[in-house]
Protein backbone atom coordinates (compact mmCIF):
# COMPACT_ATOMS: atom_id res chain seq x y z
CA UNK A 1 0.00 0.00 0.00
CA UNK A 2 1.59 2.86 -0.75
CA UNK A 3 1.71 6.64 1.27
CA UNK A 4 -1.41 8.17 1.77
CA UNK A 5 -1.89 11.96 0.66
CA UNK A 6 -0.96 15.10 2.55
CA UNK A 7 1.70 12.84 4.38
CA UNK A 8 5.17 14.87 4.29
CA UNK A 9 7.11 12.65 2.05
CA UNK A 10 10.15 10.99 3.23
CA UNK A 11 13.71 12.84 2.89
CA UNK A 12 16.05 11.32 0.89
CA UNK A 13 19.31 11.56 -1.66
CA UNK A 14 19.85 9.84 -4.08
CA UNK A 15 22.93 10.06 -7.08
CA UNK A 16 20.94 11.46 -10.43
CA UNK A 17 21.57 11.32 -14.08
CA UNK A 18 22.28 15.11 -14.04
CA UNK A 19 25.88 14.36 -12.40
CA UNK A 20 24.65 15.47 -8.96
CA UNK A 21 22.66 13.92 -5.97
CA UNK A 22 19.54 15.20 -5.61
CA UNK A 23 18.42 15.85 -2.34
CA UNK A 24 14.84 15.86 -1.92
CA UNK A 25 14.50 18.85 0.79
CA UNK A 26 16.06 20.83 -1.70
CA UNK A 27 13.28 20.96 -3.77
CA UNK A 28 11.01 22.85 -1.75
CA UNK A 29 9.12 25.63 -3.49
CA UNK A 30 8.25 23.46 -6.80
CA UNK A 31 6.07 20.26 -7.35
CA UNK A 32 7.56 17.08 -8.31
CA UNK A 33 6.11 13.99 -10.20
CA UNK A 34 8.20 10.81 -8.00
CA UNK A 35 7.69 8.23 -10.47
CA UNK A 36 8.98 4.50 -9.11
CA UNK A 37 9.33 2.21 -12.06
CA UNK A 38 10.74 -1.54 -11.85
CA UNK A 39 13.13 -1.95 -14.85
CA UNK A 40 15.53 0.29 -17.41
CA UNK A 41 14.81 -1.37 -21.03
CA UNK A 42 11.85 -3.64 -20.36
CA UNK A 43 8.76 -3.21 -22.42
CA UNK A 44 5.93 -1.34 -20.00
CA UNK A 45 9.09 0.72 -18.33
CA UNK A 46 10.00 2.00 -21.47
CA UNK A 47 6.38 3.01 -22.25
CA UNK A 48 5.75 4.52 -19.22
CA UNK A 49 8.84 6.93 -19.25
CA UNK A 50 8.00 7.80 -22.45
CA UNK A 51 4.27 8.34 -21.53
CA UNK A 52 6.51 11.09 -19.31
CA UNK A 53 8.51 11.89 -21.77
CA UNK A 54 5.93 12.40 -24.18
CA UNK A 55 3.82 15.04 -21.78
CA UNK A 56 7.13 16.27 -20.46
CA UNK A 57 5.98 19.89 -21.78
CA UNK A 58 2.83 20.08 -20.07
CA UNK A 59 4.50 19.15 -16.63
CA UNK A 60 7.46 21.74 -17.54
CA UNK A 61 4.36 24.47 -18.37
CA UNK A 62 2.74 23.58 -15.20
CA UNK A 63 5.92 24.28 -12.87
CA UNK A 64 6.00 20.50 -12.13
CA UNK A 65 9.66 18.38 -12.26
CA UNK A 66 9.41 15.25 -13.32
CA UNK A 67 11.76 12.54 -12.13
CA UNK A 68 12.49 8.91 -12.05
CA UNK A 69 13.46 6.21 -9.72
CA UNK A 70 14.66 2.48 -9.86
CA UNK A 71 16.97 0.47 -8.71
CA UNK A 72 19.15 0.62 -12.06
CA UNK A 73 22.62 1.76 -11.76
CA UNK A 74 23.62 5.21 -12.62
CA UNK A 75 25.18 4.20 -16.32
CA UNK A 76 22.03 2.41 -17.09
CA UNK A 77 20.21 5.47 -16.22
CA UNK A 78 22.40 7.26 -18.24
CA UNK A 79 21.58 4.60 -21.69
CA UNK A 80 18.57 4.51 -21.27
CA UNK A 81 17.72 8.26 -20.90
CA UNK A 82 19.78 8.50 -23.79
CA UNK A 83 18.29 5.88 -25.98
CA UNK A 84 14.89 7.09 -25.15
CA UNK A 85 15.41 11.07 -25.33
CA UNK A 86 14.36 11.53 -21.68
CA UNK A 87 14.15 15.47 -20.58
CA UNK A 88 13.69 14.41 -17.09
CA UNK A 89 16.52 13.31 -13.89
CA UNK A 90 16.71 9.27 -13.31
CA UNK A 91 17.50 8.67 -9.74
CA UNK A 92 19.67 5.10 -8.70
CA UNK A 93 18.38 3.67 -5.75
CA UNK A 94 20.63 0.37 -6.07
CA UNK A 95 19.53 -1.22 -2.91
CA UNK A 96 16.05 0.03 -2.81
CA UNK A 97 16.19 2.33 0.21
CA UNK A 98 14.28 4.78 -1.04
CA UNK A 99 11.82 2.28 -2.40
CA UNK A 100 11.16 1.30 0.81
CA UNK A 101 10.30 4.48 2.32
CA UNK A 102 8.09 5.09 -0.62
CA UNK A 103 6.45 1.87 -0.21
CA UNK A 104 7.54 1.15 -3.44
CA UNK A 105 8.59 -2.51 -3.54
CA UNK A 106 7.30 -5.74 -4.09
CA UNK A 107 7.14 -7.79 -1.09
CA UNK A 108 10.06 -10.63 -0.85
CA UNK A 109 11.20 -9.77 -4.04
CA UNK A 110 12.54 -6.35 -3.09
CA UNK A 111 11.89 -5.32 -6.93
CA UNK A 112 10.44 -1.81 -7.22
CA UNK A 113 6.20 -1.32 -7.50
CA UNK A 114 5.10 0.97 -10.57
CA UNK A 115 4.24 4.08 -8.10
CA UNK A 116 3.72 7.63 -9.22
CA UNK A 117 3.78 10.12 -6.54
CA UNK A 118 3.11 14.48 -7.03
CA UNK A 119 4.58 15.91 -4.95
CA UNK A 120 3.03 19.45 -3.81
CA UNK A 121 5.54 22.65 -3.38
CA UNK A 122 5.74 22.24 0.32
CA UNK A 123 6.76 18.15 -0.46
CA UNK A 124 3.61 16.93 0.76
CA UNK A 125 1.89 13.86 -1.27
CA UNK A 126 -0.69 15.36 -3.37
CA UNK A 127 -1.64 12.16 -4.99
CA UNK A 128 -0.48 8.66 -5.79
CA UNK A 129 -1.40 6.89 -8.59
CA UNK A 130 -0.81 2.55 -8.85
CA UNK A 131 -0.72 0.31 -11.59
CA UNK A 132 2.21 -2.60 -11.63
CA UNK A 133 0.98 -4.19 -15.11
CA UNK A 134 -0.26 -0.82 -17.20
CA UNK A 135 2.07 2.22 -18.10
CA UNK A 136 -0.37 4.70 -19.80
CA UNK A 137 -2.31 5.80 -16.54
CA UNK A 138 0.21 7.61 -14.56
CA UNK A 139 0.73 10.81 -16.53
CA UNK A 140 -3.08 10.81 -17.10
CA UNK A 141 -3.75 10.52 -13.52
CA UNK A 142 -1.27 13.07 -12.62
CA UNK A 143 -2.09 15.68 -15.24
CA UNK A 144 -6.04 15.07 -13.87
CA UNK A 145 -4.62 16.22 -10.40
CA UNK A 146 -2.87 19.38 -11.34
Amino acid sequence: MPLKEQQKAPEFELASTSGTDFKLSEQVGEPIILFFYPKNFTKVCTAEVCEFRDAFSEFRDLKVKVVGVSQDSISSHHKFRKENKLPFELLSDPKGRVAKLYKATVPVIGMNRRITYLLDKDLRIKAVYENMFTADQHVKQMLEQM
